[in-house]
């Protein structure tokens, strides 16, 4: 089948229980139909499920499925991972200062609709349509998360953490376009690590060989495990890793203990795991996602300090596991311009937005055109910075 004008069905269902995983990973990830990889996990039919029968996502946690099927002559056609929120935790690319707005001006601003991947700041795919259908999908999704925020009444709709031609095409459609930025690294090709600081100026090899070197120096070892090499009791420690982490950062962690857990079961072939290992004990470990083309970083936490180690952990080990395994690109999370001196480079990530009060949508409309702006100013003035070499004649030992 491809592209018809026939009727489409749009569904909200509460639970993935309500679709079949072969079904909802024929729109999510129909590219991993071949056996191999999806482009990125997180939309997967699994790793949605996880968050849901974990209790990560659901009652009390202020994200709250609803997610969309699409459906043409019965047949699923599209979907999107969609929540009603009630606070803007976990999302990345933050409205705070909207919400702040809104009620200020005596509106309700939650809830509000969010189609995202909760709890994580990655690129992918967010219109999830079969192929053959996405011109199709992509508008039917769109225009069926409008009417459901119209329907409901709620203040707002957000597409985060888009693909660019996503964003174009909802642009298109009317919805307002916001630019943000985070840091990636990109393979050139590298055969080595040494590959790459080749490509780095002198000084910036020298500091990442000396943060290395600091960091193995830790006084134990330092591995990386996926899939079956990945145990039940390395979730007891890297729980509490991320707890350490998560009470800093967030208050509470967005995960539950029970996401670790599913996680072994499910989602173990899609995770590379970092761990530091000292004295018998793991002290820290970071949690990447694998996609066909991209390593994602997702979660750092120790409860030793050792100088660099962190610095190894979520970023040099990501970069020597993409390059033995020929990935294109790490994406290492939001923020964090500490990661420019160690060959992460700022790149555009993209939303959309649609807001119902017209006069409020034009105010975000032109706030969002001058932040554009400084977005592109921001990236130009970061990426001089960058620790590559800026000719080929920069000295290289």
């Amino acid at each position: 089948m491809s592209d018809t004008d026939s009727t489409i069905e749009i569904q909200v269902l509460p639970s993935l229980d309500a679709i079949p995983a072969t079904e909802w990973d024929a729109c999510a990830c129909p590219e991993a139909a071949d056996g191999f990889r999806p482009l990125d996990p997180f939309t997967t039919w699994r790793f949605l499920k996880a968050l849901e029968d974990s209790g990560s996502v659901g009652r009390g946690t202020g994200w709250h499925p609803s997610y969309l099927v699409a459906r043409q002559a019965g047949e699923a056609i599209a979907v999107a991972p969609l929540y009603a929120k009630h606070h803007s935790q976990g999302e990345y690319i933050f409205d705070h200062s909207w919400a702040h707005a809104y009620e200020n001006a005596g509106g309700a601003y939650y809830p509000k609709l969010q189609m995202a991947v909760p709890f994580t700041p990655a690129t992918g795919r967010r219109f999830l349509a079969r192929p053959g259908y996405e011109a199709i999908g992509v508008g039917a999704l769109a225009q069926g998360a409008v009417q459901l925020a119209v329907d409901n009444e709620v203040s707002s709709l957000h597409v985060t953490f888009c693909t660019p031609d996503e964003a174009e095409a909802g642009r298109q459609m009317g919805l307002m376009h916001r630019r943000s930025q985070q840091f990636h690294w990109e393979n050139a090709g590298y055969e080595s690590f040494d590959g790459f600081l080749a490509a780095l100026s002198s000084r910036k090899r020298k500091n990442i060989r000396k943060e290395r070197a600091t960091a193995q120096a830790f006084g134990g070892t330092i591995r990386q495990l996926t899939g079956d090499q990945i145990q039940p009791e390395h979730w007891d420690d890297f729980w509490h890793f991320y707890q350490n982490t998560g009470s800093r950062k967030w208050g509470t962690p967005y995960l539950t203990r029970a996401f670790f857990d599913i996680a072994q079961e499910t989602l173990r072939d899609d995770i590379l795991l970092v761990l530091a290992e000292r004295d018998g004990f793991n002290v820290a470990g970071a949690l990447n996602f694998i996609g066909r083309r991209s390593l994602y970083g997702r979660y750092w936490g120790m409860v030793e300090h050792h100088p660099c180690l962190h610095f190894e952990a979520c970023y040099y080990q990501a970069i020597d596991y993409a390059i033995e395994h020929g990935l294109e690109t790490v994406e290492a999370g939001a923020q964090g311009e500490h990661k420019l001196a160690r060959g992460y480079l700022p790149v555009t990530t993209h939303s959309l937005h649609w807001v119902a009060d017209p006069g409020f949508a034009r105010a975000i409309g032109e706030f969002l055109q001058a932040e554009s702006e400084a977005v592109d100013e921001e990236i130009e003035i970061l990426t001089s910075y960058g620790p590559f070499r800026k000719s080929p004649q920069e000295e290289q030992t």
